[in-house]
């Protein structure tokens, strides 16, 4: 329904591999000029996608032409029409909610499209409706309200049991729907910010009791897209989409503090199949993309898998968690994943893994091809024992299985340890493959490519030297050594 908007980093991702060496000091050296090309290239990019705040900086020097809202839906309201006002200060709840009444009966004639103009658009959290187009021309900005009082109280989500943080009803999102399809969420880079400030205030000093809720949600859907928007400050989940089919989110920027901001992941696919997350720039406190499909027993019970999705062409930060996770929370399986052309920098973690006793289902059919880390502690992680479960009705013996999993182009300079496959007795990760692997090192020791109870292969050459778990094989896919034990255990959390 929507054109597609040519996305400026289409081009850009579209690179190719770096060529690294095969030791550090060449490594370093041959490659210094393309890493600053490429830092240059993601900051310029933060840059562009940022413009809206920069300009809001020099807004009484800035007199740019108003570009022109395209007509998208056979009919078009504006926010105004329902008698919002744009400064920041007066409540649009009962105009949004108006508007979407009106897009509501348009289903017939192709539904309709509601355009927000520039301006501050304060709001309590308000329901979409099927076949609608949201369009927030530049410069304008969803402010969600700070009082939790206006926020409604939901269900819990039935695949987490009692609630995420708290037991019992859990804050809705500031932009809700539920049952719906057709969606479309773009502009020219308008900005939904949940001002979440209050909320992770008040979390970190145990003042809520509820869970707390995402910035936009939508649930039991199909036919989704979100498209050139910038999306900031969640109070929890930013981008939430449960249980829906055919989502495409591109050339999206999210954006809240990377540290104090607890819990504010990017994107959160929930028992999702058929999406397409590419194109974007993801800076936020927790992980950039975690992939989820429940929580132990009510997650199995639920029984939806997350399947069917690719992310490619990335560049995400993430100082506290990882910049792509899945799980932990991965209880109706997750598989069919495609990671590729992604950029790391400045974060804990760049890829993970992570599941537990109790999680059941399976993570298998994950493919990782050229990555990029830069500055990063810890490149790779695969994590058997992330032990936190919803009550005590968890099954222990629900063990998950993880397997075929591949990992092709992987560079990067300034990390501290590029893999850490902890399998376990209970948990063995199977059939893990490496090639096309070089990653410059900050730490010079040992124990800098780990595993634990993991079986797979390594192809061809790759740097560093991988653990004694892996079989190897040469280019042409010849065995060279078999392993001396897939059970060693060379696992390090010390640095």
């Amino acid at each position: 329904m929507v054109e597609t908007i040519p996305s400026p980093l289409a081009n850009r991702f579209n690179y190719q591999r770096l060529d690294l060496k095969r030791c550090v000091p060449a490594f370093l050296s041959s490659h210094k000029i393309l890493f600053t090309l490429l830092w240059i290239a993601a900051f310029a990019s933060v840059f562009l996608w940022q413009r809206n705040a920069v300009r809001g900086g020099f807004a009484a020097f800035w007199h740019g032409p108003v570009r022109p809202i395209p007509k998208l839906r056979p009919v078009a309201f504006n926010l105004t029409d329902f008698g919002a006002v744009g400064d920041g200060v007066t409540l649009n709840t009962e105009a949004f909610e108006r508007a979407l009444s009106a897009i509501s009966k348009l289903a017939r004639r192709g539904g309709g499209q509601l355009n927000v103009p520039p301006g501050k658009w304060l709001t309590a959290p308000f329901n979409l409706t099927s076949h609608m187009t949201l369009f927030l021309a530049e410069d304008a900005v969803i402010l969600g309200i700070q009082d939790e009082k206006y926020w409604p109280l939901m269900p819990p989500l039935p695949s987490y049991g009692y609630g995420r943080e708290h037991p019992g009803p859990r804050y809705g999102s500031l932009i809700h729907g539920q049952n719906l399809r057709d969606i479309v969420i773009t502009g020219h880079n308008g900005t939904i910010d949940g001002q979440g400030q209050t909320w992770w205030k008040k979390y970190r000093q145990k003042l809520l009791n509820h869970t707390r809720g995402p910035l936009v949600q939508i649930m039991w859907s199909s036919d989704i897209v979100f498209m050139n928007i910038t999306l900031r400050n969640s109070p929890f989940w930013t981008l939430h989409p449960y249980d829906c089919k055919n989502v495409t989110i591109r050339n999206v920027t999210i954006l809240a503090p990377i540290f104090e901001a607890p819990n504010t992941d990017g994107i959160d696919p929930d028992s999702c199949e058929d999406m397409v997350i590419e194109d974007c720039y993801i800076s936020v406190g927790d992980d950039a993309i975690a992939i989820k499909s429940g929580w132990d027993q009510y997650g199995i019970a639920y029984g939806r898998p997350s399947t069917n999705i690719l992310i490619r062409n990335l560049v995400v930060r993430s100082m506290v968690s990882a910049g792509i996770s899945i799980g932990s929370e991965m209880s109706g399986g997750v598989s069919s994943v495609t990671v590729e052309n992604l950029l790391v920098w400045s974060s804990r973690r760049a890829v993970r893994i992570k599941t537990a006793p109790g999680r059941g289902a399976y993570v298998r059919n994950i493919t990782y091809r050229n990555l990029t880390f830069d500055d990063v502690r810890v490149g790779i992680v695969i994590k058997t024992d992330y032990n936190e479960h919803p009550d005590e009705g968890y099954d222990p013996k629900a063990v998950p299985t993880l397997q075929d999993i591949s990992f092709r182009g992987i560079h990067g300079q300034g990390v501290r340890v590029p893999v850490r496959i902890h399998g376990s007795e209970e948990i063995p990760v199977r059939n893990v493959t490496f090639q096309d692997m070089s990653v410059g090192l900050t730490y010079k020791k040992k124990h800098i490519f780990q595993c634990a109870f993991v079986q797979g292969r390594v192809i061809g050459t790759i740097f560093p030297a991988p653990c004694e778990n892996l079989d190897r094989y040469d280019e042409q896919g010849k065995l060279v050594k078999l392993s001396v034990s897939q059970n060693i255990t060379d696992i390090d959390y010390d640095f």
